[in-house]
Parts: structure tokens; sequence; C-alpha cells
């Protein structure tokens, strides 16, 4: 049960956009996924500084990926460790971290409660012991078999939880 003096956060999650700029098209998913969402969170491969116009209004934490052009790695670290609400956040893309990406960040964020990641492009959502690890997914609908792109929206209350959702078609 919430407690009613305990203000929920909802930060909208996603990484591997691989645009340079929005194009109409990304914008209105972006309004149509992040409408309730104060706060965004990138996991990387923003691929170029203008997709952060996006979120113009919105409190944005993001960290560069590995197909990030050299604006994007001057403006944003590899790595994260930042507050939302009373919870502690973890957030690297993934790359350059061998193949078992949670147990590598894992030891880089120790003491996260959550722990955001991108670079697989497959979403995952679960918790190991009491951290919550988070992959939204890739934005775009690069998966293989035409996949739909998937984010994520984290709620920070009494409760830290996140789900998984598929990106709308719009056209």
């Amino acid at each position: 049960m919430q407690h009613p003096n305990t203000k929920i956060i909802y930060a909208g999650v996603l990484a591997d956009t691989h645009l340079r700029t929005p194009d109409s098209r990304f914008l209105q998913q972006v309004r149509t996924c992040f409408q309730p969402c104060d706060v965004i969170i990138h996991a990387g491969d923003l691929t170029g500084l203008a997709i952060v116009d996006a979120f113009v209004g919105k409190t944005v934490h993001a960290v560069c990926g590995n197909m990030c052009d050299p604006s994007v790695r001057t403006r944003f670290p590899e790595q994260l460790f930042f507050s939302l609400g009373r919870y502690s956040i973890g957030l690297a893309h993934g790359a350059y971290h061998g193949r078992n990406i949670e147990e590598s960040l894992w030891n880089i964020f120790p003491e996260a409660d959550c722990i955001i990641y991108g670079h697989t492009h497959r979403p995952v959502c679960h918790r190991y012991g009491s951290t919550l690890f988070l992959n939204p997914g890739t934005f775009q609908a690069t998966g293989r078999y035409g996949a739909p792109g998937t984010y994520a929206i984290l709620e920070a209350g009494e409760q830290l939880s996140a789900r998984i959702f598929e990106v709308p078609r719009l056209s």
C-alpha cells in the first residue's frame, strides 16, 4: 500500500535509439510513451546529441554508448550514479563489459538499488537479491523479424518497480 505522503516519480527508460536527429515519428513516439514521466533515463547509443532535444522540460540522465558520435561522448559519461527519489541508480550502456554485462555492472555499482543498461537490444527486468536490473531493449524497431521497439517505465515511490512496454507503431 502506498503511503499517502510518498510522491511517485515516473522515469521513462530507453536505450539504443540509434538516431542522429529526431524525426517526426520518433518525436511522436516519445510524446506518447513518456508523457507521464518527469525524468528520462537513456542507457546509451543516443548516437547524436540532438536526440536529447526530444526531452525538453524533463530531467535527463544519460550515458554514451559505443555507437555515439564525439559530441555525445563529450557531453555524457560512460557511467553514471544518481538518485531517483530515495533510490540509487547505476547507469551504463554495457558495451565493453564482456559477455556477462550484469555481473560486470554489479561490480561497478554494488550499492545501487537499480542498475540500468542497454547495448544488447533485449529487454530485461528482474531482481538479483534486492537490486533491480533493467534493460529497456532498443527503442527503435530494429530487432530481428520485425520485432517492435521497447522501453520501460521505472516507478520510484514506496517501492522501486519497472515494466517493459512495446513502442507503439505510429504512422
